[in-house]
């Protein structure tokens, strides 16, 4: 299965980052977090990728035009211009393609403008701008067990303040510091059958998660995966603190014995 992976959004909670370049590309120990969520993907055997791209678009463009230099040694011959990378090992056999699809396109019109790169299968999708120690594969296999159109993954996110219970006198009956809620939000990890295209449209407003996977729920068409591991989204220079410090202490759970 190819994999889209979100990336045209603007970042604007993290404009102390994003002034210049793209939310997916903000870093997270020296790589863009897009590459860490990338290299999720890849360790589980999924290495096709399809990014539409937005807001600066082309900063993301000069980040894969460049990968193998960027990250490796390398001999350059001014004269002609030809460049010998020195150590090709460094380098990933993962294929990216690239596709502008508008700066104000939601996610589903994304989606349908990269169509005619996913093949006649069912592909994968995922926010950009998150990171989780999820299964790829046990993802895939419970796509394939349901037989519905859809799949996405749900996580129990905790709350932002602690819980107090009392009687009707006042004393306490418990208290939890920052409970985990008991519904499920959309941590943005996705699996499709082809027959999803259908319910997109090129249109700029189309919105993944408001009008196709409406009517995909409606019509007992979407399952959820259960996600209990970690998942971090990357929304405010908090959180982006918060991973970067994940990293510096060598406990990313994201990487889950991947490598950095």
């Amino acid at each position: 299965m190819k994999v889209i992976i979100f990336c045209g959004g603007k970042g604007t909670r993290l404009r102390e980052e994003t002034e210049f370049k793209p939310k997916p590309m903000v870093e997270i120990g020296g790589r863009p977090i897009m590459w860490h969520l990338m290299q999720r993907y890849a360790h589980y055997g999924y290495k096709d990728f399809v990014l539409p791209l937005g807001y600066r678009g082309d900063v993301i463009k000069q980040y894969f035009h460049d990968y193998k230099t960027r990250n490796s040694d390398f001999s350059i011959d001014l004269a002609t211009g030809m460049t010998t990378v020195h150590n090709e090992d460094a380098c990933l056999d993962w294929r990216v393609t690239l596709c502008d699809t508008g700066e104000e396109t939601e996610k589903g019109g994304r989606i349908k403008r990269v169509a005619g790169h996913l093949g006649a299968g069912p592909f994968m999708a995922a926010y950009g701008d998150g990171v989780a120690n999820i299964n790829i594969a046990e993802l895939a296999r419970f796509h394939q067990s349901h037989g519905k159109i859809g799949t996405f993954t749900g996580v129990r996110m905790p709350s932002r303040f602690g819980t107090v219970s009392t009687d009707h006198a006042g004393n306490i009956e418990s208290w939890e510091e920052k409970p985990l809620l008991n519904q499920f939000t959309n941590c943005g990890f996705f699996v499709f059958q082809p027959e999803f295209l259908d319910y997109l449209s090129e249109d700029e407003d189309c919105d993944l998660e408001k009008e196709p996977l409406e009517r995909l729920a409606r019509e007992g068409q979407l399952a959820m995966f259960r996600h209990s591991g970690f998942w971090q989204c990357m929304d405010t220079l908090r959180d982006h603190q918060l991973l970067n410090a994940l990293w510096a202490e060598g406990n990313a759970p994201w990487t889950g014995g991947l490598g950095g």
